[in-house]
């Protein structure tokens, strides 16, 4: 067991500097100070320990066979205006320490991070909670997309949408694109941020993706929203459709 958390250490520290790299690259670059090593045994531990390359990264969208599913809603649907449609998911972080797991609600329409949080753990009731809360802060979306994750598949998860008569909408299995707005704010977030600063704590990590989705949110212009930043538009579909019902 030492062995193993000694070798997963090791793993950590180097997917810091060599994020993309598997088992069999691992392998090579350890087995320079550890001759005897296998490529099976770091295998096993990268397995044991979600040590998983940037992509594909840890399986945070496995499904568990006895929730239920729902059908795929945005085919072709044209999404104009924000509270139109949410979508979420949730990415892991690694860290010298471990790995921790950040989840992010999306209004679409304006690519706008409405809120975010990190977790130790991909726990259903957690993000059930963020998703209670966005609701409080911003108001009840008609559509919320997610993938099929056990975490968003889940009775509490599914119980606060279905409480304030949202629609629910789900991609289809191994169609990751059908989400692709807040995958590439992951992409954003990742490369634009975290492998940059390499952060060492949690608490860091958090001060961190504050400033930054502060700043993606406020400051970052977004060439797919005519250069605005997310909050701009966001509060000008809303200011317009304001005007509209008063117009009415």
């Amino acid at each position: 067991m030492e062995q193993d958390m000694q070798l997963k250490k090791q793993i950590d520290t180097m997917h810091l500097v060599y994020p993309t790299w598997g088992r069999h690259p691992m392998w090579l670059e350890l087995r320079k100070e550890l001759p005897e090593l296998t490529e099976k045994q770091v295998r096993r531990i990268m397995h044991k320990y979600a040590l998983y390359p940037i992509w594909p990264g840890p399986d945070t969208s496995k499904p568990h066979p006895g929730n239920a599913k729902f059908p795929y809603l945005l085919k072709q649907k044209a999404i104009l205006f924000p509270n139109q449609v949410w979508c979420t998911d949730i990415t892991y972080i690694k860290l010298p320490g471990g790995t921790v797991y950040l989840m992010a609600i999306m209004d679409i329409c304006s690519r706008k991070i409405l809120k975010w949080r990190l977790f130790n753990t991909m726990e259903a009731c957690y993000c059930a909670n963020l998703l209670e809360e966005t609701i409080r802060e911003y108001g009840e979306p008609a559509i919320f997309n997610t993938d099929q994750g056990a975490q968003f598949t889940s009775n509490d998860f599914i119980r606060v949408l279905q409480n304030h008569s949202i629609a629910i909408s789900m991609d289809g299995r191994a169609r990751c694109l059908d989400n692709i707005f807040i995958e590439r704010f992951w992409r954003t977030v990742k490369y634009e941020d975290v492998y940059i600063h390499r952060y060492e704590t949690v608490k860091g990590l958090k001060a961190g993706l504050k400033a930054f989705i502060s700043y993606y949110n406020k400051k970052r212009p977004h060439q797919g929203l005519g250069d605005m930043t997310p909050d701009a538009s966001y509060q000008c579909f809303l200011y317009s459709m304001q005007n509209v019902k008063t117009a009415a």
